[in-house]
Formats: C-alpha cells, structure tokens, sequence
C-alpha cells in the first residue's frame, strides 16, 4: 500500500560523478554523505541496517521489495542502525508475519536514518558494477549548490571506523557450565557470533577494539575471536600491532571474521587491498580446499587479503572466491589459527559454514586441556 499523498516526500540519489537518481523519502528528511555499496540478499535486511560492518555506508538492496516481513526486536545484530542511509526500489509499509513489531519506515524514522525508495536499484546497482563503489549523498532538498554538494560527496571518506562502533568497555556474556571461555575482540561484532559461540559451551568476554595481550593475559582464556567490523583494515594500526603481539608472544588458539580476517594477515606483515564493488549478500560462492567443495555463504566486505601475499612462511590459503578467486580464508602455520572472510554465523544467510566454529570449540578444548 502506498503512503498517503500528504506523506510522500521527494528525494534524490546524487552520486560524486553527477549521476541523479529521483525517488522518494523513507525514513527522516535531510541529507546524508556516504559511499554507496549494493548487497544481494533477499531476506535479513534487519540484520543489514544493524550490522556495524555497513558504518559510513548508504546501503542499496537489490531485491526489489523490502520491508514485507516486518521489523521485530529479536533480529538485530546491534544495539542500533549503522548504515549512513538506506535504498531500495519499493518499500512496504503494510508488512505481514506474525513475527512483525512495527514496518521499515518506522523503524528507520526511529533510529533517524534517511532513505530513499522508488529509484532503479537495478541500473544502479549495474552502474557501481562497471565504475565501482562511488560516493554519494541522499537528500530531500534540491541543492542550491550542486557544485559544492559535489565536492563534499567527493572528500567523503570513512575515518576511525572501527573505533567508532566499538564498546569502550568489557562485556561478560555467562552460560552454566561452560566448556571454554573466548575472548572477542570488538572490532564491531555481530551478535549471532555471541550467539553462535554461546549455543557451543562457550562463555564470552566481549573486549574493545584497543584491547593489549597484558589485558588478555589476565582474563586467562581459551582462544580468541576477531570479530568483522568497518573501514579500511589499513587504518587500524595500532590494532595491528597489538594483534601481532598477541599472535608471537601467546599460544591461544585463534579464529578470525571478515575484518578480523583482513586484520590477521596484516599483522603477519601480508597485504590487503580494495575491491572494485565487494561482496555483500547471502549467495556469494567460496571454494573450501580442504573440503574440496564449494558452500555458498553471507559476506559483507569491500576489502579482501591479496592471496599472493599470504607466503609459505606465513600459511596458506584455505578458500577462495568462485567468481572473482580473491582469498576467502588462511589458514596459518602459527598452531589452532585459522580466518575466513565470510560470516559462518550469519543470519539471514546459509549456515553451511557453521563447522568453522566447531573447529574453534576443539581447538580450545585441546588447547584448554595442554595448558
């Protein structure tokens, strides 16, 4: 059903090339500067909007209808919306499941996020394909400067990410009897990694970002667990240099998500560099060497390790990317340490991938039993 006339506000997709696309406002009125990037998945936009992965991002859904099942207080991955701004090509606003709490364009006026609906996601999408990832403003106003809106479009850029989704304090998640306690680094986790780490025995001590082996040292755990986060995995020096010293100087066990992947490999001195438009969506097809088959899985990133910087002396690489062959996991020489790029636990998403935690578990058990 569409929204009453009196409600209908215009808005406008400007992209830093000139490009506009004239839609309709969802959501709060204003504008809003971030880089557009497009995701595939045709179910968990909740867990899209909520995912601190997508910080700094105007999120495109190339599904064409979002918002028919609702919006409940249970799916969310975070304590609140992330994403800069929000497109798509039609948004319901009578949902039906039994499950539903309120529609999109509530929630998105609650958590004060500009959208934009009633544009041709399809040859937008097509467009950031051929040119890759741009940066762009959502807006209900016309500019009265275009030149100047442009210019600000074209210096936008996503600074202190990881910092800025991050809790600055620890955070103890409990269970009876537990087989292992992990610490997760907070590089902006997604709660059904808690969740995924809870539901196998483990007790979890959610950490910040900044988090020292020292810090570690004290909390005593079994293993560690580099969650996926924002930004340019480059930025995060000082990250880096406390992962290195926690990967040369202790013996936990280790397994490592999306940016916690990426951060891995730059620790051990590998590279990572920049997709043209990257991989976000519940379908995109990995390669598990080991297993010798290929599992389709939920990704959320725009960066990627460069295989051929992942050397003999460092391990080796684990999966890759059945359409574009960029490294999707590592295994590394360093005991019980292994990192994928993709969501094992996600939601919405296959959760064919979930063994990964399994191997976690028995990495910490044994560890847990030697030390």
């Amino acid at each position: 059903m569409e929204k009453a006339y009196k409600d209908i506000r215009p808005a406008y997709l400007i992209l830093a090339d000139g490009t506009v696309f004239k839609g309709r406002n969802m959501g709060v009125a204003g504008t809003t500067i971030g880089e557009v990037v497009f995701t595939t998945g045709m179910t968990g936009y909740q867990e899209t909007l909520t995912d601190p992965s997508y910080y700094g991002q105007l999120v495109t859904q190339t599904f064409p209808l979002i918002g028919n099942y609702g919006v409940n207080s249970e799916d969310k991955e975070s304590s609140r919306v992330w994403v800069s701004g929000y497109i798509v090509r039609e948004v319901c606003f009578e949902p039906s499941n039994f499950r539903s709490e309120k529609t999109m364009e509530q929630y998105l006026e609650e958590n004060e996020i500009i959208g934009i609906y009633d544009i041709d996601t399809r040859a937008l999408t097509k467009k950031i394909r051929e040119t890759g990832v741009m940066n762009g403003a959502i807006t209900t106003e016309w500019p009265e400067d275009m030149d100047a809106l442009l210019k600000e479009i074209k210096a936008f850029s996503i600074k202190d990410a990881v910092a800025s989704v991050s809790y600055d304090e620890p955070m103890t998640f409990t269970i009876d009897e537990p087989v292992c306690k992990v610490v997760l680094m907070d590089y902006g986790y997604k709660k059904n990694i808690l969740r995924s780490l809870n539901q196998r025995g483990c007790e979890v001590i959610v950490m910040p970002h900044d988090t020292t082996l020292e810090q570690i040292r004290k909390i005593d755990p079994d293993g560690i667990m580099l969650s996926n986060g924002p930004g340019d995995p480059e930025e995060n020096k000082e990250i880096i240099a406390n992962l290195k010293e926690i990967l040369d100087e202790s013996e936990y066990p280790v397994l490592g998500i999306c940016l916690g992947h990426q951060l891995m490999a730059l620790a051990y001195g590998a590279k990572t560099e920049k997709l043209k438009f990257g991989h976000r969506g519940g379908n995109q097809p990995v390669f598990d060497l080991n297993k010798n088959r290929i599992f389709v899985t939920t990704q959320n990133h725009g960066y990627a390790v460069v295989s051929d910087s992942i050397t003999e002396d460092i391990g080796r690489v684990s999966h890759y990317n059945a359409n574009d062959k960029s490294c999707e996991g590592v295994i590394y020489n360093r005991p019980a340490t292994f990192t994928v790029q993709f969501h094992p636990e996600a939601c919405a998403g296959p959760h064919d991938t979930q063994y990964l935690f399994d191997n976690f578990v028995s990495n910490m058990i044994k560890y847990k039993g030697e030390k």
